[in-house]
């Protein structure tokens, strides 16, 4: 197995965001650099899988799509128990 290339970076945090990091690495038995290599790879996963769902659920979905269907829906003044529960 070969080994992937690594580049070294020079990253500035704020003293809190990096005590926070050091805690936690040490909570898990890692290296502080292992732990935020870890936190940078599940947050990239993150995006992709979300970029991913969203750009399926659109699927062919077009601009102004929503508008005609919007345009159809009637123009009533919603009942007084028609509302956001919170």
């Amino acid at each position: 197995m070969t080994q992937a290339r690594r580049y070294k970076y020079p990253l500035h945090l704020p003293e809190s965001l990096k005590e926070t990091a050091m805690r936690l690495a040490m909570e898990d038995g890692v290296s502080l650099n292992q732990w935020i290599v870890s936190a940078v790879a599940q947050k990239i996963g993150a995006v992709e899988t979300a970029r991913d769902f969203l750009a399926m659920r659109a699927g062919t979905a077009k601009r102004g799509d929503l508008t005609g269907l919007l345009d159809r829906a009637p123009d009533v003044v919603p009942a007084p128990d028609d509302t956001v529960k919170r």
